[in-house]
């Protein structure tokens, strides 16, 4: 749990015990190295792609967004497996477990949509700049006095007709540990009488055993994560669209945001105990 600069726990901030070293299977070998080095070079070259274009976003046909996304995961060596869709158009609140970067062109490719995201990443050079223009909406994580405001920005969002996802866990878990979705931004969507969209994200391989290759936890690095998924073979991603769950279905954000998480799954048992919000 990360401290707060008044020195106090802040409950905006939650955390995984899952860590590279503890959870995260290694993959490939030696006589995979030229294939992975090929994928990770056409993987990086649709991320930079997609980078360049984030400040026309609004611009660009969905179908095309879903096609540049699901190239993304193809390029990495990844097979995805989406059941399910989610209202095409009109204002709409997706939420799903998150595990990997992979996470965001899989949702991408069930529908394009407003991406909820860390504050810290406005700061990075090049990609947060852009990622402001193409419409990111950011959270000050360790300010909990501008919650209300950040809620009441998505909510004006929603009754305009635009997508948001966001990430209800507060941070990423390996796949086999789960977290539980946090309240705050389901308030959002009930505040303005949109959808929720319920996605569950899972990776495996081929034959059916559940993977933590792609995952992107602890002091994982990025580039770290993207060699274990490049150098992986047989990675499956199932996407699951769930029922969506209609405005006025549940009368507060916890029924919500329960209803919205469904079934958890297995979580770590050492997993810190947070104030939901």
């Amino acid at each position: 749990m990360t401290l707060t600069d008044a020195g106090v726990r802040s409950v905006w901030l939650p955390s995984a015990p899952c860590t590279p070293g503890t959870c995260v299977e290694r993959t490939g070998s030696v006589a995979a190295v030229p294939r992975a080095v090929l994928r990770l070079t056409a993987v990086v070259a649709l991320l930079v792609v997609g980078v360049a274009f984030c400040p026309v976003g609004g611009r660009i046909p969905s179908r095309v967004v879903r096609t540049w996304a699901r190239g993304v995961a193809r390029a990495a060596g990844v097979r995805v497996r989406i059941t399910g869709a989610a209202a095409p158009s009109g204002g709409l609140l997706m939420v799903a477990n998150h595990i990997s970067w992979l996470d965001i062109p899989l949702l991408a490719a069930v529908r394009p949509a407003r991406m909820l995201a860390k504050s810290e990443i406005r700061q990075w050079p090049v990609a947060g700049p852009l990622a402001a223009r193409g419409g990111v909406l950011f959270i000050e994580r360790d300010r909990l006095r501008a919650l209300p405001g950040t809620v009441a920005h998505i909510a004006g969002l929603l009754r305009d007709g635009a997508a948001v996802v966001a990430f209800p866990e507060g941070s990423t878990w390996c796949g086999r540990a789960q977290g539980h979705f946090r309240r705050a931004v389901f308030q959002a969507a009930l505040d303005a009488g949109v959808p929720v969209q319920p996605v569950r994200l899972h990776y495996r391989f081929a034959r059916g055993t559940a993977s933590t290759a792609p995952a992107f936890v602890g002091d994982d690095s990025l580039l770290a994560s993207l060699w274990r998924v490049v150098s992986a073979r047989g990675l499956v991603a199932d996407v699951e669209v769930r029922p969506a769950l209609t405005p006025g279905s549940h009368a507060d954000r916890r029924d919500l945001a329960r209803a919205a998480q469904g079934d958890p799954g297995p979580r770590e048992a050492l997993a810190p105990t947070l104030l939901h919000l």
